[in-house]
């Protein structure tokens, strides 16, 4: 299944590429005249810091250090009825807490989006996407119980299907063609059927539909609103039970290099059982912080 699902995606990215050769004609009636061609890139950098410190403070409390990191870039390719869009978040956040450290952010998040302009703001396109994270995580309290690291789990994640784009802001992507793959590269965790792969094994292929929608503009001055909106369904096994992760990002300027910024995550995926025991739970995640920032 697995390599059906990638010589299935790489077949489908060399037909965009070799369409672009092959018909010329098309691609000079369809281009659009009001478009620049060439890569336009950018992103941002936050770095946020936090700390509590408590002397014979008699009401008790623990003496604290936090700080999380975002980098979020893109780069984006267009020429003719070609485009071609990436996007790379990673995040990364700590508490030390009296004597013990937790994470409380931890992200990869890479996609890759090739299109070919079918109509006005239409576009045949496909789609790459991978996530996972860079450490382990624990079941805390107790930091001997591992429930996750890097790999463990990772989501791969291949579709085929159609991309509104009316303008620079906004992008919804309708993919009937989609294969995910749920990657467990754990021994102890594999051998306990986390994430959803069967116990001993290291991976689950699915076949669905999928559906993105991700938006981003300054919804006034200094104030710059990100989102993005993923679902997806299972074909062969239980195709009421939608996955659904939803991120935002609020981000404000204080200055050219103070920010303030507030993220948050929603997630539900049925096959993901809560601290890999218990059934699947709506997952919430909300960071808050005020620190530095720059803009390219």
């Amino acid at each position: 299944m697995k390599k059906l699902f990638l010589t299935f995606s790489a077949l489908f990215f060399s037909y965009i590429a070799f369409s672009q050769v092959v018909d010329p004609e098309k691609k000079l009636r369809d281009q659009r005249i009001d478009s620049t061609d060439g890569w336009e890139t950018g992103g941002i950098i936050m770095v946020n810091f936090g700390q509590t410190s408590l002397s014979n403070w008699a009401a008790g409390g623990e003496n604290s250090v936090s700080g999380n990191g975002l980098i979020n870039y893109f780069a984006n390719y267009k020429k003719g009825n070609l485009t071609w869009d990436n996007t790379l978040d990673l995040g990364y956040g700590i508490l030390n807490q009296g004597s013990q450290a937790r994470k409380t952010d931890d992200k990869i998040d890479f996609s890759t989006k090739l299109g070919r302009n079918a109509s006005k703001n239409w576009y045949y396109s496909g789609l790459l996407n991978f996530k996972t994270q860079f450490m382990p995580g624990y079941n805390y309290p107790n930091d001997s119980v591992k429930i996750s690291k890097f790999l463990a789990p990772a989501y791969l994640v291949a579709a085929i299907g159609m991309d509104y784009k009316p303008g620079n802001n906004l992008t919804v992507f309708i993919a009937p063609l989609t294969g995910k793959l749920t990657i467990v590269n754990d021994n102890d965790l594999s051998d306990a059927g986390a994430y959803g792969v069967d116990p001993g094994k290291k991976s689950r292929s699915e076949f669905g539909g999928y559906f993105r929608i991700a938006y981003q503009k300054d919804i006034m001055t200094n104030v710059n609103l990100a989102t993005k909106f993923d679902a997806f369904s299972n074909y062969i096994k239980d195709p009421q039970n939608i996955d659904i992760s939803w991120e935002m990002l609020l981000s404000m300027k204080v200055n050219k290099y103070i920010s303030a910024s507030i993220s948050t995550h929603l997630l539900y995926d049925y096959d993901v059982k809560y601290k890999n025991t218990l059934p699947a739970r709506v997952q919430f995640k909300e960071v808050l912080g005020i620190g530095f920032s720059y803009k390219f």
